[in-house]
């Protein structure tokens, strides 16, 4: 049996009303992110992030190996996401979805190819045996933007992981418990997090004079011109509906890591700086919020905070 159309045509008009009066269907102002939530579990590195009603877990552990023949100095983080039925109907089991593999790639470069983790640090003997870290997502809800919730669930995870400590004496290696000795943190070298913004364009004769934070007027054909709507932190309905994405990784620290923009909305150097610009305070208010939630959590556990 077929499924119904989702979502219908009188919810596509309500929210395209809503956006063109610079509101949001649950009340948020265009520039403003859903509340993370982050929930850590018994383990180091197991952290559960919610927005909303979109839920993501990740999980790190990690094992020792040998290091690859052209990087003998490093360890390695491999990183393994699956969209299940859990998430939502729309998904199916062992069918690859678009959205599965945009968020996988994005994930690779966010957390990994961004040097967010110092890999050399992995290093136990050189060429003999590294660290090799697997993180694991599982999203368990999909309520809109399960990347930037994923992103985040991610390298908090990193954050929270500490792996054994060893001892090396000639070639033989002794890794301790948790119980002898106290595990170590992961080197980091920086924080990024990843703001996406749904982006939506509609001509002028349809939005009159509305303004909002983010609209810019752009050229379309000669007798006509769009505005374009950015709405951050996207939930289901504004995402599935939404004309393109724009999705910026970067730190506190202004550093950007990644830039992604997918549909035809088109936007010129100046509008993407602010929305650049905009990631940056975000960014900045996140990462106080990381810190705050790690203390506390490594105090709950009688660690030493680092």
């Amino acid at each position: 049996m077929p499924r119904p159309t989702s979502p219908s045509i009188p919810e596509k008009e309500f929210l395209v009303s809503a956006i063109q009066q610079s509101l949001r269907l649950d009340g948020r102002p265009l520039t403003t992110l859903r509340e993370p939530q982050l929930i850590f579990g018994s383990e180091l590195g197991w952290v559960e992030c919610v927005m909303g009603k979109t839920r993501v877990l990740a999980a790190i552990d990690a094992k020792m190996v040998k290091p690859a023949a052209d990087r003998p100095y490093e360890g390695m983080i491999n990183i393994h996401s699956e969209i299940s039925p859990m998430a939502s109907s729309e998904y199916e089991q062992g069918r690859t979805s678009d959205e599965e593999v945009t968020i996988t790639r994005m994930l690779d470069k966010v957390l990994r190819r961004s040097d967010a983790l110092d890999k050399e640090s992995l290093c136990v003997v050189a060429g003999q045996r590294v660290w090799s870290l697997r993180l694991t997502i599982q999203f368990l809800s999909d309520g809109g933007n399960m990347l930037d919730c994923a992103c985040l669930a991610g390298i908090v995870a990193l954050r929270h992981f500490r792996k054994p400590e060893v001892d090396v004496e000639g070639e033989e290696v002794t890794i301790h418990s948790p119980e002898s000795r106290a595990p170590l943190p992961l080197a980091i070298h920086h924080t990024p997090i990843c703001f996406t913004f749904a982006l939506f364009s509609f001509p002028t004769t349809q939005t009159g004079s509305t303004a909002a934070p983010l609209i810019s007027t752009l050229p379309s054909g000669s007798f006509s011109t769009h505005q374009t709507y950015a709405l951050l932190d996207p939930d289901l309905l504004e995402e599935t509906l939404a004309h393109g994405t724009l999705s910026i990784a970067l730190n506190a620290q202004s550093e950007l890591c990644v830039l992604q923009k997918m549909g035809g909305v088109p936007l010129d150097q100046a509008k993407v700086v602010r929305l650049v610009e905009l990631a940056v305070e975000k960014a900045k208010e996140l990462e106080i919020f990381i810190e705050r939630s790690l203390k506390e959590d490594w105090a709950g556990r009688g660690l030493e905070v680092i």
